[in-house]
């Protein structure tokens, strides 16, 4: 049996292509390992949101490179493949830049990994081209047993690419246009992860609420109807999706919230900015009071919902004002959670052309208020949870003896001293202390 070994860096739907990448490799005699020593193939599931990411991908390459000629010098051999984003964006160039790879492809090239690794071996192969068939249709089901062991929860790409062109992202050019899948692939895989015992399923896009696939009759189903269709597997005790873009939340899916008790109260929703000027600049096609209508209207619907977004400061032209623009807006909301960056420029984007672009101490400054202010709104919602009871779907022990840990509707770690019989279960728990990022509790018995 030979060894894969697979690092995955940025978004959730590159856990998902991970995870992928491993069925597809099945087949062919590979299995995962997370110890790279043992690897005959080594892959790194590439992210180019950010600057920092693709570097991290070189550094990585280099320490690689040392570690395929120590293997080589004791009579071994090691592939390495670079896969995702970066792949998509870069490919001839990580091959000048980085020799030691063997095999470079997209995102939208995973289902013909085996070809791909066979070709590999006679020679280096970069694949980066937008494929016209169905990668979803071409990948073989994972054995149960696998299914099993990735844990309760699971990722579901029901979407992909993105039509938005916001001028800070690359999505659009390594991901493709947005497609979706059919809604009957999409129900098969998840009752496939619900019979191996999976009890919550978070679906996955670029912008997942966009969504719009074909249904049994040929017609287009939105993501809301999707929803109900899933909501009714029996087994399956918890739906999430992300993420979002504030123009396609529509009536349809907020009143979804309002209906399905099992789609739980945490939306992340990005605005990356408060101030209208930025957000023109940035194609958002979006305002801040539009926003936060939409946050208005979600919140009428379900009343206990909480929520998460994305900021970047420093995009070119932010002004105190702008930025103060953003500072507000976060207070207005108040985010259970949230992500926040310094802009940085990514190749072939508008925003990489533009003038007035934001001195880096600047953004750092930036950064660091805005980053205050949510981590302050953060602890303060945990706070809030403590005398309350949660809903909490227990996935493994802790650290210490005796205690278990899940999840809240709120994706909060809790942990609380109970037998590991509660594992895979889901319990009411009464909150009574939180620490930095977790709840503790207990669980309420009858």
């Amino acid at each position: 049996m030979k060894k894969l070994f697979i690092k995955t860096y940025g978004c959730q739907m590159n856990v998902y292509d991970s995870d992928r990448m491993a069925d597809a490799l099945a087949p062919s005699g590979y299995e995962a390992t997370t110890d790279i020593d043992q690897a005959d193939l080594v892959v790194l599931n590439t992210c180019h949101i950010r600057e920092k990411a693709a570097e991290k991908v070189y550094s990585e390459l280099g320490r690689l490179r040392i570690m395929r000629q120590k293997r080589e010098q004791a009579g071994g051999k090691m592939m390495i493949g670079i896969a995702g984003c970066v792949a998509q964006a870069e490919g001839e160039e990580i091959v000048r830049r980085a020799p030691v790879v063997d095999l470079v492809f997209g995102p939208q090239s995973y289902h013909k990994l085996p070809e791909l690794v066979e070709r590999a071996h006679k020679g280096r192969v970069v694949e980066t081209d937008f494929s016209a068939e169905d990668k979803f249709e071409h990948l073989p089901k994972p054995a149960r047993e696998t299914t099993i062991a990735r844990g309760l929860t699971s990722f579901l790409t029901v979407q992909e690419g993105c039509d938005k062109f916001c001028t800070f992202c690359v999505v659009p050019y390594t991901r493709g246009a947005e497609v979706s899948r059919p809604v009957a692939q999409i129900l098969g895989e998840a009752e496939n992860l619900v019979d191996a015992g999976v009890k919550e399923i978070t679906l996955l896009g670029q912008n997942v609420n966009a969504y719009h696939g074909e249904g049994k009759g040929g017609e287009t189903q939105g993501l809301a109807q999707l929803l109900y269709r899933l909501s009714e597997i029996k087994g399956l005790d918890r739906l999430r999706y992300t993420t979002s873009h504030p123009r396609d939340m529509d009536d349809a899916l907020i009143n979804a919230h309002r209906d399905l008790e099992m789609l739980m109260p945490y939306l992340h929703l990005p605005v990356q900015s408060g101030s209208d000027t930025i957000l023109k600049s940035m194609n958002r096609q979006h305002t801040a009071e539009e926003y936060l209508r939409v946050l208005e209207r979600m919140r009428e619907a379900r009343p206990d919902i909480a929520l998460s977004g994305d900021f970047i400061v420093g995009f070119p032209g932010e002004t105190d004002e702008d930025f103060e623009a953003t500072m507000k807006i976060v207070r207005d909301v108040e985010y259970a959670q949230a992500y926040s960056f310094k802009y940085s420029t990514r190749p072939g984007t508008p925003g990489a052309q533009m003038d007035n672009q934001v001195p880096e101490e600047v953004k750092s400054e930036r950064l660091q208020r805005l980053q205050e202010l949510l981590n302050h709104q953060q602890t303060e919602f945990n706070k809030s949870r403590i005398g309350s009871t949660m809903r909490v779907l227990f996935e493994k022990t802790g650290r210490d003896p005796g205690q278990i840990v899940g999840r809240s509707p709120y994706l909060q770690p809790v942990q609380v001293d109970a037998d590991p019989s509660h594992i895979g279960t889901i319990q009411d728990v009464f909150v009574e202390s939180v620490g930095k990022f977790s709840l503790f509790g207990k669980i309420v018995t009858n």
